[in-house]
């Protein structure tokens, strides 16, 4: 019961207020927006009122088009505000998010693989599915899997999913403790508890299991 509370509570956050205004042009034929990206994986502007799946765009081609040129802000615009940034012909999009801008969204299975689907993106964009590697951080409850480098080599689970796959977690230094085994498709695997470490989340200040 715990462990759901965790995960079904929303995250606790501060934006420090930047100035902008959407469509800007700093420089001849440049144009910026500003977007977010909330813990479920859907995508606003970020000066939006109003955030919910009725406001989130939903076009399966934008999304796609807009996730797979997403990337770490390498930029010196906007840097610690919106940490990521999708360039798109003359546009740049930046990019802030309630934790990271790849959320898993589901299992679902492509040539007889299991995959994790990200971004409401279905079979358009997924990554193998790496039971071993899921971990789970006990102070949030939030569950995190191997994403491509270019986002950052980790993502978020949505937090539908985490409650699913939280049942198949075994505990074995007790429930303040990450998990240490996950059974899928009746195999047991033993957690890597340390890949983490080395992505972005591991690089966050105050970061720790």
């Amino acid at each position: 019961m715990l462990l759901l509370r965790r995960l079904t509570a929303p995250a606790v956050q501060s934006c420090r207020r930047v100035a902008y205004v959407q469509g800007q042009s700093p420089a001849p034929k440049i144009r910026e927006y500003f977007y977010y990206i909330d813990h479920e994986g859907m995508l606003f502007l970020d000066d939006a009122r109003i955030k919910n799946f009725t406001s989130c765009f939903k076009e399966k081609q934008f999304l796609e088009f807009f996730f797979k040129r997403l990337k770490l802000n390498d930029t010196d615009r906007y840097r610690d505000t919106f940490p990521f940034l999708s360039v798109c012909g003359r546009e740049r999009n930046f990019i802030r998010c309630d934790d990271l801008p790849i959320v898993f969204t589901h299992v679902l299975q492509i040539d007889h693989e299991d995959r994790l689907a990200y971004a409401h993106g279905y079979d358009k964009m997924s990554v193998p599915w790496q039971p071993d590697r899921i971990c789970m951080f006990p102070d949030t409850g939030r569950v995190y899997h191997p994403a491509p480098e270019r986002y950052g080599s980790i993502g978020l689970v949505r937090s539908k999913l985490a409650i699913e796959l939280s049942s198949s977690f075994t505990f074995q230094n007790g429930e303040d403790r990450p998990p240490t085994h996950f059974r899928w498709k009746e195999q047991e695997y033993e957690l890597d508890q340390d890949w983490w470490k080395e992505t972005y989340v591991g690089k966050r200040p105050h970061q720790d299991l």
